[in-house]
């Protein structure tokens, strides 16, 4: 059983008193009660840090030489003719809270937008900055990245137009894999603890110790497309649960397959050249324990970037073969909702702490029982200044009968399926990365299970924190359902 908190003991009881779902159908939309005019404008910015900066995304920080593909807040506007919501998906590790919190007040202030109305996320590529200039002491870059933030959803906003909607969801089961196997006993489940875990991130490949993977996988490909009156591609977001690809030189900047994607899908949708410019959206999905290896079988030698061209190529084609039988609306209801959630953060126990001392105080001629304990014994020592507890965002938005929600974490594929299944919109998508970063949410059983992602300090909230998100989430998605007349 979930622990019950008073958030949802209230909301239960408003809910309780209000009406049900409208019974769309998949593709379904409800029809306005007074004449209204459905408005999307969509347009982005470059985020592409400068060179000299390091790069972020492994345990090492190569220094920025070279600039592959440029990075972008990638922006979509929307507007029901008394609601906007906004969308925004940055070609970026993960950024924190302050800086999606200072482009919100630079939104309102400029557009009348309320910044509470835009998702905001990043895509998770291996081959960016930090935002906040902790690794190379860049404290401009922070405030760069919300100005152009921004920029983006004040273009996007001057771009509306006269606009219709539709959304599908297809299948890829063929590029995602849970990369957490479970094994059997031997070094390969050695933790930087001193300790043995029951699962390994990313095993060798056709290792005869391998058993089964621990957890699921989401396949579905989940996009939305949106089309001027005449039909002229306006944007398309796409929503798929694969962590990232990579193959990328060391001391390459580059926004990973989620860029190639984009570019792709709009090669496919005849969408060149188009004025305004076309743009197309690749926004993370549930891939906190999800990659693009399958480690039961051989791997092939690949040529920088040629593997993130073939995942992005086929996630492209799937979108496009949905994408021929969606159902465009000339208007739907629009609507958001979010709240603040106080969770605890992981605490060392004095045992780690003392295993921290020792680790630090080691020669550096000593065997390590690890190759990364001297990393984490820094960063959990680090968790001791941390406060016992922090706020996180938590954010629903409606577009008719479709469902989106924002989480702050590297979401676990299990988490995304059972909000899938229980969300009374239908389809529904979840966005990782969301309105801040903060590692990665794993649940109560695969924290059982031990494991890279299940570390301390590479997760650092309390263990049962994905029931409450999942609770609260999934309550607000009952309050937009509730709700036949948009939030103004």
């Amino acid at each position: 059983m979930r622990n019950r908190y008073r958030f949802a003991i209230v909301l239960s009881v408003t809910l309780i008193a209000s009406h049900a779902l409208p019974a769309f159908g998949q593709n379904a939309a409800p029809t306005p009660t007074k004449k209204a005019v459905f408005r999307a404008g969509a347009a982005r910015s470059n985020i592409t840090p400068k060179l000299g900066r390091l790069i972020v995304g492994n345990f090492n920080y190569p220094v920025a030489k070279h600039v592959h593909d440029d990075l972008h807040a990638r922006c979509l506007v929307l507007d029901d003719g008394t609601t906007k919501i906004g969308i925004v998906v940055c070609d970026s590790l993960g950024i924190g809270r302050a800086a999606f919190d200072q482009a919100r007040r630079i939104i309102t202030k400029e557009t009348g937008i309320p910044g509470e109305n835009i998702l905001m996320t990043g895509t998770h590529t291996h081959s960016g900055a930090s935002w906040d200039g902790q690794n190379d002491g860049d404290t401009e870059y922070p405030n760069f990245l919300a100005r152009r933030i921004a920029d983006g959803i004040a273009r996007a906003n001057h771009n509306l137009e006269p606009a219709k909607i539709g959304w599908g969801v297809g299948q890829l089961p063929g590029q995602v894999f849970n990369r957490r196997w479970k094994m059997k006993p031997g070094p390969d489940l050695a933790n930087p603890f001193g300790g043995m875990d029951q699962v390994r991130m990313n095993p060798p490949r056709q290792s005869p110790n391998l058993i089964e993977p621990a957890g699921p996988t989401d396949p579905a490909v989940s996009f939305i497309s949106v089309q001027s009156q005449s039909g002229r591609p306006i944007a398309l977001v796409a929503n798929y649960s694969l962590h990232y690809v990579g193959g990328v030189p060391s001391g390459e900047i580059s926004a990973d397959y989620f860029a190639v994607f984009s570019d792709r899908i709009q090669e496919l949708l005849n969408a060149d050249r188009m004025d305004p410019p076309f743009v197309g959206m690749m926004a993370n999905g549930t891939s906190g324990d999800i990659n693009n290896i399958n480690f039961a079988a051989k791997g092939e030698p690949r040529k920088p970037y040629e593997q993130m061209r073939i995942v992005a190529d086929d996630v492209a084609q799937e979108v496009l073969r949905v994408h021929k039988t969606i159902t465009f609306h000339d208007w739907v209801p629009l609507g958001v909702t979010s709240s603040e959630l106080k969770l605890v953060n992981r605490r060392p126990t004095p045992e780690q702490l003392a295993w921290v001392k020792t680790i630090l105080e080691k020669p550096a001629s000593a065997p390590q029982y690890h190759r990364l304990e001297k990393n984490y014994a820094a960063r959990v020592q680090k968790l001791a200044e941390r406060p016992e507890s922090f706020d996180v965002m938590i954010q629903n938005l409606r577009i008719g009968n479709l469902g989106l929600a924002g989480i702050p974490y590297e979401v676990f594929a299990e988490i995304g399926l059972e909000i899938k299944e229980k969300s009374p919109f239908q389809p529904t998508f979840v966005f990782s990365l969301a309105n801040g970063y903060d590692g990665y949410l794993p649940t109560p059983r695969q924290h059982k299970l031990g494991g890279y992602e299940t570390w301390l300090s590479t997760n650092r909230v309390e263990i049962h924190a994905s029931d409450k998100i999942i609770e609260r989430v999934l309550n607000q998605f009952q309050t937009l359902a509730r709700s036949h007349t948009p939030k103004k």
